[in-house]
């Protein structure tokens, strides 16, 4: 009988210990996925990184408008002189972001940015409004990225007459927080920035335009009651129908981890530090709810978040809509394979719906 109550004794031992171990792995992955200050710290980010870039399209053109879309939106961000501004969020962080005024293109460009310009498929030349407008995008950076990723988008639109307000989700750029929201506590800070457009400009109408995380943050707040009425449109470029789909996609590939039992620790351990739940962060039960004219856009070897997402929001959309699968490009590349086609929709889709 001693023996079989010190074998039990160290077998409920050994149980909790793997216990602790296995809570403290999941804790660990949480981590790599929704702390970017712990994510660089790995070895395995650098690898995750080269991974990332592997999986996108390397075709020359489109690594040509890439580059020409990079270095005129830096160069016309810094002639523009943005305003930067900030909000709190409803749990204590700032929020920082940029505000970009209608028709200023600022000084006129060098020899050098010019032929970036064309290449891009835009131009120096800008819609002035002869009184100050009350068209507004919303700019809406992807998953571990930053407002500057979107100055070439804002430089689309200031040409188009819109103010643009870029900003950096929590956690991320230079905005405060402790985890990635992955759409789901964005989409409430989404509703912030759009009231500190609001009390500047009450008559404001406003486009959400997204990629990837921002895209299905968009879609997320697309589908809320609280959504303002503000909002004519939502030009979605990339988003994935749910995150907890994205996480169990990303956690085989990124760390060769099984699905389960991680996926749904890995949630509750969210739920607990992060304050919300994979399995509610759902672009796809969003746009069944939604009423905002919407464009999705997706381009059609992306590896990184599959084309038949954008497919299966498109179909489940409740919303006026419309799609562009651009073939050729790789994730977030869409408007780096072709700007013209790209753009293209959206300021048709924009006239169409606005």
């Amino acid at each position: 009988m001693k023996k079989k109550g010190h074998a039990l004794r160290n077998c409920i031992v050994v149980i909790l210990v793997l216990s602790v171990m296995y809570w403290v792995a999941v804790n660990i992955l949480v981590s790599a996925v929704l702390v970017p200050s712990f994510m660089e710290k790995l070895d395995a980010f650098d690898r995750i990184v080269e991974q990332s870039y592997s999986e996108q399209v390397q075709e020359t053109s489109l690594q040509k408008n890439a580059t020409a879309m990079y270095v005129i939106g830096k160069s016309w961000a810094g002639r523009a002189e943005p305003e930067e501004v900030a909000i709190l969020s409803e749990d204590g962080y700032r929020l920082k972001g940029v505000i970009f005024t209608a028709g200023r293109m600022g000084p006129a460009p060098s020899s050098e940015t010019a032929p970036a310009a064309s290449a891009a498929g835009g131009a120096e030349t800008a819609v002035v409004p002869a009184d100050p407008s009350h068209r507004w995008v919303v700019l809406l950076h992807g998953y571990t990225g930053s407002k500057e990723m979107m100055y070439p988008y804002a430089y689309r639109y200031v040409q188009q007459g819109y103010n643009a307000l870029a900003m950096d989700f929590r956690c991320q750029g230079e905005s405060e927080g402790d985890y990635i929201g992955l759409g789901s506590t964005d989409s409430r800070d989404l509703l912030l920035w759009i009231d500190l457009i609001l009390e500047r400009d009450p008559e404001a109408e406003i486009v959400l335009h997204g990629l990837s995380m921002g895209a299905s943050t968009a879609l997320i707040l697309s589908g809320m009651e609280e959504a303002p009425s503000s909002i004519k449109a939502v030009i979605s470029d990339c988003a994935y129908t749910d995150a907890y789909s994205m996480f169990k996609e990303k956690i085989g590939s990124w760390f060769h981890l099984p699905a389960f039992p991680v996926v749904d620790s890995a949630n509750l351990m969210i739920r607990l530090r992060a304050g919300y739940d994979l399995k509610e962060t759902s672009p796809l039960h969003a746009v069944q709810k939604s009423r905002i004219p919407t464009l999705f856009i997706h381009g059609r070897e992306d590896r990184m978040i599959p084309v038949k997402m954008c497919l299966q929001l498109n179909n489940a959309a409740a919303c006026p809509k419309d799609i562009l699968i651009i073939g050729g490009a790789g994730h977030a590349q869409a408007g780096e394979k072709d700007p013209v086609l790209y753009f293209g929709a959206v300021d048709r889709f924009l006239k169409e719906n606005f």
